[in-house]
Formats: C-alpha cells, structure tokens, sequence
C-alpha cells in the first residue's frame, strides 16, 4: 500500500526531486503525490518550466557568444560544462577546482554559464527555504523519519520475540512437569 505525502512535504521535497536528489522510495512517494494531486503538480511543472527556460537562455547565450576558435580552448570549454554542477556543489579536489575557477576567468562564456548556473540554483533553493520558512518545519527531515519508520514498524521488537520464546518454553516445561506429576 502507498503511504501518501501531504502537499506542504511534496512543496518541501520539490526541489530535490527536480534536481533528481531524492532516493527511489521517496521519490515514489513524490511521484503519487504528483500523480494525485493537480495543485501540487501544477507547482512541479511550473518549476520545469523555469528550469527549461534556464537552458534555453543558456543555450542562447553560448549560440549568441563568440565562436572558439582555438581547439584547446574549445576542450577546455567542454571540460569546464562537464564539471559545473560538481564545482557548484562543491564535489571536485582542490586542483580541478583551481582548473575551473581559471577558465571561469579566462573564458567570458563559462563565466556567464557559471553565473547562470548559481542563480538557477539559488532559485531553487530557495523556492524550498521559502516553503520551509513558511511552515516552520523541516518537512523533508519528517518525511525520511516517516519511511524509516514504516520499514521498522513491520518488525518485532527483538526483546518482545525473547520474551514470547522464554514465556513459551517456560510454559512447556511447567506443562510437562504438571503431565509428569499426573
């Protein structure tokens, strides 16, 4: 059975699941929500929509530049839009850092993709710091709490299973003596 989330989680958790950064069971759980609930998928496309004209404006803007002409630097390019998002997130050793920050300021075009890229994602953020200050809670730790606890409520309690074992073979034993006696 599918245990639903409330609107207020699925707002908190929106963000997450457009950047693809949830795990399946919690993505699944986004995905009925959406699939359920028209309010909350008409804020999941609208946020699409924003990411789509993200990179059609990136793609515009990288069409509208200067052509590279050197080959080096057209490889150093493409190397630079192939670690953006792990720069940005802060996912790169200390060298390949220093790489990127040097093309960024060498290369007029990966410093408009990199000034893009941090205001698409502060947007993001905080569309989720908005919602989350709003309702003064932190949905998303909830909801992870709430699956956690749905795997684990399926199990008994070690102690609990121990204590039915002794009480049973206890009985036993005192049936058997009780039978003995007899």
């Amino acid at each position: 059975m599918q245990k639903e989330l409330t609107c207020d989680q699925v707002c908190a958790l929106l963000t997450y699941y457009v950047e693809n950064k949830l795990n399946n069971p919690l993505k699944n759980y986004v995905e009925y929500h959406l699939s359920i609930c028209k309010k909350c998928n008409d804020k999941y496309i609208k946020l699409i929509k924003i990411a789509k004209n993200f990179n059609e404006i990136t793609k515009k803007i990288n069409d509208d530049n200067v052509y590279i002409q050197d080959e080096h630097a057209q490889k150093r390019y493409e190397e630079f839009r192939a670690n953006l998002s792990a720069y940005v997130d802060n996912e790169l050793s200390d060298d390949e850092n220093i790489k990127i920050r040097k093309i960024a300021i060498s290369n007029p075009i990966a410093r408009k993709d990199l000034e893009n890229f941090y205001t698409f994602k502060r947007l993001l953020h905080s569309s989720f710091d908005k919602t989350k200050n709003e309702l003064k809670e932190d949905y998303a730790k909830n909801v992870l709490e709430k699956i956690y606890s749905m795997h684990t409520t399926n199990k008994l309690d070690p102690f609990y299973l121990i204590m039915t074992i002794f009480t049973v073979i206890i009985g036993l034993a005192l049936l058997g003596i009780a039978n003995f006696l007899i």
